[in-house]
């Protein structure tokens, strides 16, 4: 489910929201979403809200809505790996910036994410945490 974060938009939150669905293989072509007035009211958000982030979603191919019938994922799988590299980017980037604030070296940075993935990390086996 989408967490709201009121410092960010909520429209596109819902719209990371479902797009990370996709990208993760939680949502395939074919896939019924929620109903805008559903979406609104499981989020406790403003239907309008709703509407653009599904408004802004059809608008980029990721679903389609059908009239009398739902709203359905549409996504080819080239879409779907361009929005899986676009929020990898985005993912990385925020990392780095994070990395650097903290006073790590650019040289540093990779054996820190070497050391992280080690099987002798702490946390290292520790099942993924759930996002949506």
């Amino acid at each position: 489910m989408i967490e709201i974060d009121v410092s960010h938009p909520i429209y596109q939150q819902i719209m990371d929201g479902i797009t990370r669905r996709l990208v993760r293989g939680d949502l395939t072509v074919g896939d019924q979403i929620p109903s805008q007035r559903e979406m609104a009211v499981i989020l406790r958000v403003s239907p309008n809200t709703v509407q653009r982030a599904y408004r802004d979603l059809e608008a980029l191919g990721v679903v389609e809505t059908q009239r009398g019938q739902g709203t359905f994922v549409a996504a080819p799988p080239e879409l779907v790996d361009s929005l899986r590299q676009e929020m990898l980017r985005k993912a990385l980037a925020r990392f780095v910036q994070e990395m650097l604030g903290l006073g790590v070296g650019r040289s540093e940075i990779p054996k820190v994410v070497q050391d992280a993935l080690s099987p002798a990390a702490p946390n290292a086996n520790m099942q993924k945490p759930e996002v949506t």
